[in-house]
């Protein structure tokens, strides 16, 4: 029986992806953490890197081209049944839409020495922050010079609850790093989003939702791993007409 080569790339490929996803990006462990938010290395006048997700899109989570501007078919789709007039539909238009992360490149104080990491997180958290930014008696948090760190406080999800997130600007500013090897890292080895988080083609976004819409097993769970919502149900749940979502999608896809 022949080696599947591609098969095995394919998974060696996986791998590596999630590797550099578990060495890059940070989340907050249960308790108070510190951290320092830095300047990004590929856009020194702006760290705060908004990218749009589509999650639980089957079992995968997968980045929208609306990110860098370019066509989204299920965005495109979303709108379309939110402009149905079917109260069922424009509820499955919204859970359709995709959903704002907002990555920083950070240090974590403690470990300093692992370099920069990116951290993810939702608008409530970024809300916050661009409010300590704008606040004249805090400014530009995150210059290496005069800029504060910040304590994060993460509450796990309790009782079928969501988790939480809590944001604290220290009060003092302070020098990111007085350590040449750790400020050689923050200028010039910092992870970049666009390697670790890779757009997919229309095409391929496409076949995602039409798979997605039409499940092999509609008992398996759909879940993800970067937002706090997980699903259990088929993506037509809740839909008075699967007919009319189908036929929604062959009208603006297949004809």
């Amino acid at each position: 029986m022949a080696i599947n080569l591609d098969a095995i790339k394919a998974k060696l490929n996986k791998l590596q992806s999630q590797t550099t996803k578990q060495n890059n990006l940070w989340k907050p462990d249960p308790g108070k953490q510190i951290v320092r938010i830095v300047p990004y290395q590929y856009n020194k006048e702006n760290p705060f890197n908004e990218l749009l997700f589509h999650y639980n899109l089957g079992k995968k989570n997968y980045l929208s081209p609306m990110t860098h501007g370019r066509p989204d078919p299920v965005a495109e789709f979303a709108e379309k049944l939110k402009a149905s007039g079917n109260s069922d539909e424009w509820k499955l238009g919204k859970k359709l839409e995709p959903i704002m992360r907002t990555y920083v490149p950070v240090i974590v104080r403690g470990l300093e020495s692992e370099g920069v990491k990116l951290w993810g997180f939702g608008k409530t958290v970024y809300q916050e922050l661009l409010g300590f930014i704008a606040d004249p008696d805090y400014g530009d948090i995150t210059d290496p010079v005069n800029g504060r760190d910040i304590v994060v406080e993460f509450t796990p999800a309790e009782g079928g609850g969501y988790p939480k997130t809590s944001i604290r600007v220290k009060p003092n500013t302070s020098h990111v790093s007085d350590d040449k090897n750790i400020l050689d890292k923050i200028v010039g080895d910092q992870p970049e989003l666009t390697k670790i988080f890779k757009e997919p083609s229309y095409d391929d976004l496409k076949a995602a939702l039409e798979a997605w819409l039409n499940p092999e097993d509609e008992d398996k769970p759909t879940t993800s791993t970067e937002t706090n919502s997980t699903t259990s149900e088929p993506v037509t749940a809740g839909v008075s007409n699967v007919d009319d979502v189908a036929g929604a999608f062959d009208e603006l896809f297949n004809k």
